[in-house]
């Protein structure tokens, strides 16, 4: 499986543009409100054999459109999968096709902890308003208001640019194709950002360093944009420990599962400009 998922990160052949309908939108003047207690948003294009230049997976893996099955999604080192089976985080709320662009909303709430995790599961070919979307929450925009129930309490949180930390999981679609622009940061809040897909580094340095963000953990070459990386990054945040720690944390949790070499997984990772 690991081997699988590593092949369908590995390549920009067969790309097409995909289409989206707001990524040149106008980003809003308006920065985001703070949120009460530590919220993360993450975004996953689904892996997509026909509408993204990767080398082909599975049909079930690589269908754009079934979350389920999908690689990055409903696999075993899928987001779903893999914080679902958590026993660190709990699941509140599913929403199934919040907007057009996005098939599965999930909210986790850390155990223990006012801590909560937005993970959004775009269609495959809407991949370039999954990576839209992650700029402009990490440069401030607005989200949208989310109430949940935990236990008998129900707690209301912002998601988007009022998240502390925003994640991109997916393939590298910036190998692909070129935003018609990108957002402008609209405050001086400096978010931290996790962006898990192929050569990550080079290909989002000047539309991330355009939003204010900061780079938490990002790529330098190949990679398997797995869960188990993600989760690994963001227990290393919610310890406040420093970035270099956090990646080293996100390098030992990628030779653990690829076996691939404790410094050639030093060597894929970094953090900072």
């Amino acid at each position: 499986m690991a081997l699988g998922m590593f092949l369908g990160c590995g390549s920009t052949q067969g790309a097409k543009n995909p289409t989206s309908s707001s990524k040149s939108n106008a980003v809003q003047n308006t920065p985001a409100a703070p949120n009460a207690f530590p919220v993360i948003h993450v975004f996953v294009a689904l892996c997509d054999n026909v509408n993204q230049g990767i080398v082909p997976v599975s049909a079930s893996l690589g269908n754009g459109d079934n979350p389920n099955t999908n690689l990055y999604w409903g696999a075993a080192f899928g987001v779903k999968t893999f914080f679902g089976k958590s026993k660190d985080w709990e699941l509140l709320a599913e929403t199934k096709n919040p907007s057009p662009a996005i098939l599965d909303r999930l909210i986790f709430k850390k155990k223990g902890a006012d801590i909560f995790m937005i993970a959004d599961a775009y269609r495959g070919k809407e991949i370039s308003q999954a990576i839209w979307d992650f700029l402009e929450a990490a440069s401030g925009k607005s989200g949208e208001q989310l109430s949940v129930t935990s236990g008998t309490r129900k707690i209301s949180f912002n998601s988007g640019g009022s998240s502390d930390l925003v994640a991109y999981v997916g393939h590298d679609g910036l190998m692909d194709f070129t935003l018609e622009s990108t957002p402008k940061a609209l405050d001086a809040k400096k978010r931290k950002a996790i962006i898990l897909a192929c050569i990550s580094q080079k290909y989002f340095a000047k539309p991330l360093e355009r939003s204010g963000a900061e780079p938490l953990v990002w790529t330098t070459g190949l990679m398997a944009p797995e869960a188990y990386i993600l989760s690994a990054a963001i227990d290393g945040w919610l310890k406040k420990e420093t970035d270099e720690q956090v990646r080293v944390r996100a390098a030992k949790a990628y030779h653990s599962y690829q076996k691939c070499g404790l410094k050639a997984a030093n060597n894929l990772f970094a953090t900072g400009w």
